[in-house]
């Protein structure tokens, strides 16, 4: 049984913010998330400032890029 193909959600095309690694299917890049994060804000944070990008893409951008999910309280 083969295991079901993932597509990547980080994307980088130079027709697209000048190459800069965004989300697919938006315009925020993937350097906003991690700097919300390293900055003491929750991915319930990012996720409300940045509503084009759901929480499962989030989550699967942080595990592909091996960036640990800092363990913040939901609000």
């Amino acid at each position: 049984m083969k295991a079901a193909m993932v597509e990547p959600v980080i994307m980088a095309n130079p027709e697209i913010m000048s190459g800069t690694p965004c989300f697919r299917g938006t315009r925020v890049p993937f350097k906003n998330l991690i700097d919300y994060l390293e900055g003491g804000h929750s991915l319930d944070e990012f996720l409300r400032q940045f509503p084009t990008v759901t929480r499962e893409m989030a989550i699967q951008a942080l595990n592909d890029s091996n960036h640990p999910l800092p363990n913040h309280p939901s609000s």
